[in-house]
C-alpha cells in the first residue's frame, strides 16, 4: 500500500501540468491576488477534504438521498461566482467574511484566521467540480468507489493524491502573492488585479455550468494528444500494477450500482439487479459500430445460449460513441444484425456508464447470486478466464456446469495503426493520413464533398470505417489499394464497414474517392 500512495502523491503533483487543470486554473490563480493571508491555505484545505470525500462517497451519497450530481455540481458553481462577484464588490467580500468567520470561529473556538474559511469554502467547492486527467491508481480507486468498496487504503491513496495536487496549487497563490508584493509597478493596480479576476472567476463558473469546462478539457486532450500525454505513465509501471491487482481482489464482493431506468430496452422488459438475486448476471458495456466491442459479441452470444439455461443472465447496455448511436431504430437495426437474443438497454445519457464510473468499450461486470461485483474485464481477450468466472459463479449458485468445455476461439488483432476519429473533437492530425477536394469537418464527422478523397498509409490485415449517409441517399465509393481499384461499395445505413479484408497484414496505401456528397465519415478501425 505505501507504494501505491507514494506514486499517488507523485502523480497529483504533477497533474498540475495536465491540460484537465486548465479549466479550474482561473479559480486558483485568483487565491494569488487575496489580501488575506489565510485564504490559500484555506482554498487548499477544502480542496483537499473535498475531493478525497466525494471521489470515495459521492456514488454512495447519490444512492442514499437521491441527490443528483448535477445538483451538487451547480451549488459548487455558483458557490465560486458568489465569491468572484465578492471579489468586485469590497463590501460584499467584506460582509461574505464576516460571516464565515463568526460562523466557524464559533465552532473551532479559534480566532486571528481571517480570510482562512473564505477560502476552505471555495475549495471544498472547487474539490468537487474538478475532474482530474486520472491514471491507472486514480481510476481503480473510482471503480471501487463506484462500487461501494471503500476501504482504509482507499482513503490514504486518495488523499495522498488530492494533497499531492495542492501542493503545486498552494505554491502557485503563494507565488502569484508574493510577486505581486515585489513588483513596485503591480501593487499600486491591486484593487484592479483583483476585481479583473472576480470578473474571470465569474466567466469560470459560468463555463463550468455550461459545461464548457469539460468540452475544452476534452479539446485539448484530442487536438494535442502529446500534451499530458507521458504524465500518467508514471504511475503506470509493473509494480503499480501488481499493486493495484491486489487492491482490487480486497474489494471484490460489493454491491453493483445499480441499471439507471430511463432507457430504451430491448429484448426485455427493464431489469432490476435487485429482481435477479440468484442469478449470475453480465454486464456488458459496448456500442454497435465499436470493432472491439464487435469482435467480442460472438463470444458473449455464446455464454449466453451456452448458461441461460443455468442461470446466467447478461445485459448489454449500449453507451453511445457517436451522436447517431442514441438512435433507438439504429440500435434494434444492429441488435438483429448481430443477431443478439439476450436483454440490451440503451445508455444515452451514460448514467449507468457513469453509476460504474466505466470508461471503456466493451467492458464486462460479473456479478454473482448475490448481487455483487466478482470480477471485472475491458478490452477484448482472455475468453477462456472470462468463461471459466461465468462458470464458477454458476456453481456458487447451485449449477452444475463442471464438467462443461471452455474452449473459446483465440482471436488476434495484427494491426497496428490505431483507430482514428475523423470528426474535429478527437481527429489526430496525421501524415499518414491526406485528403484531397472539398471537406467539411465537423466535431464528429467529416463529409466528403462530391469528387473528394483520402488516401491513408496504415499496417493491418482489416480496414473499417464508421460512417452513413447524411440524407438518406446512397453514397458511393471507389476502394483503391496500393493504387489498384479493388472494388466500389454503397453505404447508407449508420454502421461499421468493412473496407479492406487481407490474409495477412502489412503496410498499404489507401485510397478512397468519393462519388458524390451523400456520406458522413466518423471513424477508422483496424485489424
Amino acid at each position: 500500500m505505501i507504494i501505491l500512495i507514494l506514486f499517488a502523491f507523485v502523480a497529483g503533483i504533477v497533474t498540475i501540468l495536465s491540460p484537465c487543470i486548465l479549466p479550474v486554473l482561473p479559480i486558483v490563480l485568483a487565491g494569488s491576488v487575496e489580501t488575506r493571508k489565510k485564504r490559500p491555505l484555506g482554498i487548499v484545505s477544502g480542496f483537499i477534504l473535498s475531493f478525497t470525500f466525494f471521489t470515495l462517497f459521492l456514488s454512495t451519497i447519490v444512492k442514499i438521498f437521491g441527490i443528483s450530481t448535477d445538483i451538487l455540481r451547480n451549488i459548487s458553481v455558483f458557490v465560486l461566482a458568489g465569491f468572484g462577484l465578492s471579489l468586485l464588490v469590497p463590501k460584499l467580500q467584506l460582509l461574505i467574511e464576516n460571516f464565515f468567520s463568526k460562523l466557524f470561529g464559533r465552532i473551532s473556538g479559534k480566532k486571528n484566521i481571517e480570510g482562512y474559511f473564505g477560502g476552505l469554502i471555495v475549495g471544498l467547492s472547487l474539490g468537487l467540480l474538478w475532474t482530474p486527467c486520472v491514471g491507472p491508481i486514480l481510476a481503480s480507486i473510482i471503480t471501487l468507489a463506484a462500487a461501494n468498496s471503500v476501504s482504509g487504503s482507499a482513503v490514504l491513496i486518495t488523499l495522498a493524491y488530492s494533497i499531492g495536487t495542492a501542493i503545486p496549487m498552494f505554491a502557485i497563490m503563494i507565488g502569484g502573492r508574493q510577486l505581486l508584493l515585489k513588483i513596485p509597478w503591480l501593487l499600486p493596480s491591486a484593487g484592479k488585479i483583483q476585481k479583473a479576476f472576480g470578473v474571470l472567476m465569474i466567466i469560470t463558473a459560468a463555463a463550468i455550468f455550461l459545461n464548457f469546462d469539460r468540452q475544452f478539457q476534452t479539446y485539448i486532450i484530442n487536438r494535442f494528444p502529446s500534451y499530458g500525454a507521458g504524465l500518467t505513465k508514471i504511475e503506470d509501471n509493473q509494480l503499480v500494477r501488481s499493486k493495484l491487482n491486489i487492491l482490487k481482489t480486497n474489494s471484490l464482493y460489493q454491491d453493483a450500482p445499480v441499471l439507471v431506468p430511463g432507457g430504451q430496452w430491448f429484448n426485455s422488459k427493464p431489469l432490476k439487479l435487485a429482481d435477479l438475486r440468484g442469478k449470475v448476471v453480465l454486464i456488458d458495456f459496448w456500442t454497435y459500430t465499436c470493432i472491439n466491442c464487435i469482435r467480442t459479441l460472438p463470444y458473449v452470444k455464446n455464454w449466453y445460449e451456452k448458461y441461460h439455461d443455468k442461470g446466467l443472465i447478461v445485459i448489454g447496455v449500449h453507451t453511445p460513441e457517436f451522436e447517431f448511436e442514441k438512435n433507438s431504430d439504429n440500435v434494434a437495426k444492429a441488435i438483429r444484425d448481430f443477431q443478439i437474443k439476450y436483454p440490451v438497454m440503451q445508455d444515452n445519457d451514460y448514467s449507468t456508464w457513469n453509476a460504474y464510473s466505466n470508461h471503456y468499450w466493451p467492458a464486462k461486470y460479473f456479478i454473482d447470486k448475490n448481487g455483487k461485483i466478482r470480477s471485472t474485464h475491458f478490452g477484448e481477450g482472455e475468453y477462456d478466464q472470462s468463461e471459466k468466472i461465468i462458470q464458477k459463479l454458476l456453481e456458487e449458485a447451485g449449477s452444475k456446469v463442471e464438467n462443461m468445455p471452455v474452449n473459446n476461439a483465440q482471436y488476434s488483432v495484427e494491426a497496428q495503426t490505431p483507430e482514428t476519429y475523423l470528426g474535429a473533437l478527437r481527429r489526430t492530425d496525421s501524415n499518414d493520413l491526406k485528403y484531397f477536394g472539398s471537406w467539411k469537418v465537423e466535431n464528429e464527422r467529416a463529409l466528403p464533398g462530391k469528387g473528394a478523397s483520402l488516401e491513408y498509409n496504415y499496417y493491418a490485415k482489416n480496414v473499417f470505417l464508421v460512417m452513413g449517409s447524411n440524407n438518406g441517399k446512397q453514397g458511393k465509393i471507389k476502394i483503391y489499394l496500393d493504387g489498384k481499384l479493388i472494388n466500389q461499395i454503397e453505404a447508407s445505413d449508420y454502421r461499421l464497414y468493412d473496407i479492406i479484408k487481407l490474409k495477412i497484414s502489412g503496410h498499404h496505401l489507401l485510397r478512397l474517392e468519393f462519388l458524390d456528397s451523400n456520406l458522413e465519415l466518423f471513424a477508422f478501425t483496424f485489424g
